[in-house]
């Protein structure tokens, strides 16, 4: 008996060591260039998204007086690169009746400040590569690494009530950050690296280093010269090795041709070391996980952290599976994929059997472009009924490319396109034309009747009562300025079943088919925590507060203004409905997608209630621009009429419904837009 009972005791650690074994393998990493094939000159925070000025305009690169295979921008280089982090873990949020509730789910590791504020997390390059500062009220790393949270203070001493000062902390680099040991140099420059080469058949079969030099800290430049008449000549890049070149041969990405003769083989000059924590010279990626560790365990948000950006970009979003301290028994994989979008790679696709899942204790960076406006979300794709229900789910918003034309210009006609048929001059951006007779997929052209006199100037009448009225904002490029609108807010509607929450913490089986959910939250709340301003607080199991609902429900208009709503529903078993009460809803896109037909009429309309399936999105917008009917310091409803989903569980007044505040003007504040 006792020597099956070892026998059993050896085999249940020897599949534990060997589900260990993949996320031994990994480590932790981010990736954010400051450069890219496509954004060669990439801009700053301090610059902004830069004014659309037309298509972007390409050209053939060569390499070395030959084809290169990939194009590169020759002027109008459009959009920019934008960089976020997040963590893949548990987590845990408390509901409005005061119940605690257990999450599989997603937390920031950038952008921290903006996330608690209830603003995206997206960061361009010179923001996300900037390690923490070290600098604040207190000590300096105490609200991020010891409370692991969207931290609102920077080691602000907590008050009686255990709420901290909001608006002290102000870092939004990318958590645990920090230069590459690797990458310094006690003494700037260095040795040059020689080596000789071995042709075979008129081609570099191999590189052998004779000196490897010294001083080296970024790619080497690998030439070779002569070998003979009309040769096309090797290319190889070589990544240093502690500041040396200790080999080329698997780095040969092109080995040349016609040699009769070994070529000469010389390497770009050292490169100097840098200071590791005196400049931003030695960020590679490079990431401290104990940092990581800290603020991502138990960070998880509901919603996931708001991920936005604008077309035309690139966008690099790293995914850290910090695993779950709840459940230490469970090798959880993670992977974010955006539902919806239109990503040309099945590789970034978040879809396991297609694409990569990431280990605990990994981080894998996801790429995308943005080729289409419109509201589309984002979920883990392991397990999805799973971990959707327990949380793991997000909003991604892709600004149109019409909020970046200048005031002066005409709306529709500077996109490149008119009618659906494109410019009588000029050149039409192949990413916006829409001409129905020779595209089948064109479903959202250009308005039937071309008026040219709106442009975004002649478009602030459409806002002129909100805080954005000498820019407005557009949902999507629609050409007459109709999805104009002043203020947006992310509404996320979500169910969950606390009985299945209570057996994912506790070791049991879940049953699936027994879910039922009983709390139904906009944006992670339910009322009336929908209408409160700034996170929410939750005291959890390390006894630290952690505030994982950061995002409010409330929405406030601007007296004669507009609001736009992105509604996604990504519940795994409920359908759900909204009502607006006294300001209607007018709907202007269904699953990312511009309400108009083929012929370029407009089929947007206005509703007083919508119902979405799990997986859809909508944009509405509420049109408070009558005055008379809307005046400031009127309070509007919108709420669920499902009666079932208006409980926090057995508790009635609660669930889906948040309130709508007609302001005199709008502000933006720590936590939003604030009514004046």
């Amino acid at each position: 008996m006792a020597r099956r009972e070892s026998v059993l005791f050896l085999l249940v650690l020897a599949l534990v060591l060997v589900a260990a074994l993949p996320a031994n393998a990994q480590s932790f990493r981010v990736q954010c260039p400051t450069t890219t094939i496509t954004h060669p000159n990439a801009v700053t925070s301090i610059q902004g998204e830069p004014l659309y000025n037309g298509p972007t305009q390409f050209g053939t690169a060569t390499v070395n007086g030959t084809h290169g295979g990939y194009v590169t921008p020759t002027s109008n280089t459009n959009g920019a690169i934008k960089c976020q982090q997040i963590s893949g873990g548990d987590g845990l949020a408390t509901m409005a009746d005061g119940t605690q509730t257990y999450m599989f789910s997603f937390g920031p590791l950038s952008g921290l400040a903006d996330i608690a504020a209830g603003l995206p997390g997206t960061q361009f390059p010179d923001v996300f590569n900037t390690a923490y500062p070290g600098t604040g009220t207190g000590s300096a790393f105490h609200a991020v690494l010891l409370r692991g949270d969207p931290a609102t203070t920077d080691g602000v001493t907590s008050g009686a009530s255990g709420t901290p000062t909001p608006g002290l902390f102000t870092w939004n680099g990318a958590v645990g950050l920090m230069g590459d040991p690797d990458l310094q140099t006690p003494t700037p420059g260095g040795v040059l690296a020689q080596a000789t080469a071995t042709i075979n058949g008129g081609v570099v079969t191999d590189v052998t280093v004779t000196n490897p030099g010294s001083g080296y800290y970024g790619p080497v430049t690998v030439t070779f010269t002569g070998g003979g008449a009309n040769v096309a000549p090797a290319i190889a890049t070589v990544a240093p090795t502690n500041g040396q070149i200790t080999s080329v041969g698997i780095n040969i990405t092109f080995a040349g041709a016609g040699y009769t003769t070994a070529p000469t083989v010389t390497f770009s000059a050292p490169t100097m070391g840098c200071t590791l924590n005196s400049s931003t010279s030695c960020l590679d990626g490079h990431v401290d996980p104990r940092q990581i560790i800290d603020v991502g365990v138990l960070n998880g948000n509901i919603p996931a952290p708001l991920l936005a950006f604008d077309e035309d970009d690139e966008v690099f979003f790293t995914l850290t599976n910090v695993g779950m301290i709840m459940r230490p028994d469970l090798f959880e994989q993670h992977t974010v994929h955006f539902h919806g979008y239109p990503n040309a790679s099945s590789f970034y696709d978040g879809v396991p059997d297609a694409s990569v899942a990431i280990n605990i204790g990994g981080s894998f960076t996801y790429y995308y472009m943005a080729p289409d406006a419109g509201t589309y979300f984002w979920h883990c794709h392991i397990t999805p009924p799973e971990h959707l229900q327990m949380g793991m789910v997000g909003q991604l918003h892709v600004r149109p490319r019409q909020d970046r034309v200048p005031a002066g210009q005409s709306l529709q006609t500077y996109l490149g396109y008119q009618n659906g048929i494109g410019l009588t001059s000029g050149t039409p951006d192949l990413r916006t034309v829409c001409n129905p007779a020779v595209d089948i997929l064109c479903s959202a052209s250009m308005p039937a009747i071309n008026n040219t006199i709106v442009t975004r100037a002649a478009a602030n009448t459409l806002c002129s009562g909100g805080a954005s009225a000498t820019t407005p904002r557009y949902t999507y490029n629609d050409g007459d300025g109709s999805t104009c609108y002043d203020v947006e807010y992310p509404i996320q509607m979500h169910g969950f079943d606390p009985n299945f929450h209570f057996v994912g913490m506790t070791f049991n089986p879940e049953m699936f088919v027994d879910m039922k959910d009983k709390y139904f939250l906009l944006n992670g709340r339910s009322y009336p925590d929908t209408v409160t301003s700034g996170p929410q607080a939750t005291v959890t199991t390390d006894n630290n507060v952690h505030y994982s609902q950061p995002m409010p429900a409330l929405i406030n208009i601007p007296a004669g203004g507009r609001a736009l709503l992105r509604l996604v529903n990504l519940s795994v078993s409920e359908y759900h409905t909204l009502a607006s009460l006294g300001i209607p809803m007018k709907e202007v896109g269904f699953n990312a997608k511009l309400l108009r037909d083929q012929g370029g009429n407009n089929t947007e309309f206005y509703t007083n209630s919508i119902t979405l399936g799990g997986g859809e999105s909508l944009d509405v917008i509420l049109d408070a621009s009558n005055t008379t009917l809307y005046p400031a310091g009127s309070v509007f409803y919108l709420y669920t009429p499902q009666l079932d989903h208006l409980s926090n569980d057995a508790e009635n007044f609660g669930g889906m419904m948040t309130e709508v505040h007609i302001c005199n003007s709008v502000t933006s504040n720590t936590f939003g837009n604030i009514c004046n």
